[in-house]
């Protein structure tokens, strides 16, 4: 009788035990059934304005914008010749089927083809280059008839905190928006000419290998740069892009077009370096040297006499305008023509005189 109890347990808690699997099983085959549906969507409504006239400034402004690739003839192991492959941005300047984009993403081409924003590629013929602003001119060689020229618009009344978009080609990667704003303005960059773009724009929009050449755009969908370079210790970017301002661009452009270069007006001298001049406690422009047989040497200024440790000529004004450095000098510079006069305030000792030099083309 008391194993005949015993079993009768056994069967109820392997009953009970089946039970509950059976429960466990139900209860997650039901959890598992609704976790599996698509969850509910949520109607969006309309996108914020700004996010409106984000996309509407992207769809104005993209097929302006191109994509640019070259192939370089360079030399390999054993002298043999290698080519070498780039890639950047540029956008259409004009009906022409004119290109601008950077002078270092077309510098050495054998090769130059433009893709444009309908997937075409076309090759291209570069026109002009100036490595002094970083800039370049290409021109297509079948010129489609719906070519779209970007707007362009002007650097002078920007503001830092103001937003800039750029368009371009990162890493290959074609029709790619970036955003930011303007971080600051009026710096510096030196060129592969060797001297420097006054009033660069620093921006906060990502820029990277592969956006140079393309162009920053303000709220407008206006040109007011075109992307050139970043500071980053990887090559990548970090922060800080610049952008050469557009009217440098738009003064450059047009003299690429017509003469295929860009004048460097200059007079013919060589400067001290700012740091040395700092430091001999000098303000103004000192004249280490004067290059022979230029207008400055026709018109009397002198250099550093090494021979006596004394200093030569230091401008101090150019045009009525004060000059403290090179940068100053530059700007008044390309104010002018080639063959106009300038006239220049040059101080030697104690004494201050007035000397008309006129400008030449130094490149």
């Amino acid at each position: 009788m008391q194993s005949n109890r015993r079993v009768l347990y056994i069967i109820l808690i392997g009953l009970i035990i089946a039970l509950a699997y059976v429960y466990i099983d139900q209860t997650s085959f039901r959890s598992r059934r609704i976790v599996s549906k698509p969850r509910e969507i949520v109607p969006r409504g309309n996108l914020a304005d700004f996010e409106q006239s984000t996309i509407g400034l992207f769809d104005q402004a993209a097929p302006s914008v191109v994509y640019i690739f070259t192939e370089n003839a360079v030399s390999g192991f054993f002298g043999r010749q290698e080519i070498r492959q780039g890639a950047g941005s540029g956008f259409l300047w004009d009906n022409y089927g004119h290109v601008v984009t950077n002078f270092h993403v077309i510098q050495g081409a054998t090769r130059i083809q433009v893709r444009l924003d309908s997937g075409e590629a076309i090759g291209a013929t570069l026109v002009g280059g100036s490595p002094d602003h970083d800039l370049a001119v290409v021109r297509l060689r079948n010129k489609p008839s719906d070519i779209l020229p970007i707007p362009v618009g002007t650097s002078g009344d920007l503001a830092v905190g103001q937003s800039v978009f750029a368009i371009g080609n990162p890493f290959g990667l074609t029709r790619t928006l970036t955003t930011g704003v303007i971080s600051a303005l009026d710096r510096r960059l030196p060129t592969a000419g060797g001297r420097e773009v006054m009033g660069v724009i620093q921006t906060d929009a990502a820029i990277n290998p592969g956006n140079s050449g393309g162009p920053l755009l303000d709220s407008a969908g206006r040109l007011i740069g075109v992307n050139t370079a970043i500071i980053s210790e990887s090559g990548n970017f970090a922060g800080i892009g610049f952008a050469v301002p557009v009217d440098v661009v738009n003064r450059v452009v047009p003299k690429l077009i017509t003469r295929g270069k860009v004048p460097r007006p200059g007079i013919g001298i060589i400067f001290l370096d700012e740091d040395t001049a700092a430091g001999l406690g000098v303000v103004g422009l000192v004249i280490d040297r004067v290059i022979a047989d230029s207008e400055a040497a026709r018109a009397g200024l002198q250099g550093i006499d090494y021979r006596y440790r004394q200093l030569g000529d230091i401008i101090i004004a150019a045009d009525d305008r004060e000059v403290r450095n090179i940068d100053d000098f530059i700007r008044i510079l390309e104010d002018f023509e080639i063959g106009q006069m300038i006239t220049l305030q040059v101080q030697q000792d104690d004494q201050v005189r007035i000397v008309d030099v006129k400008i030449m083309d130094l490149s």
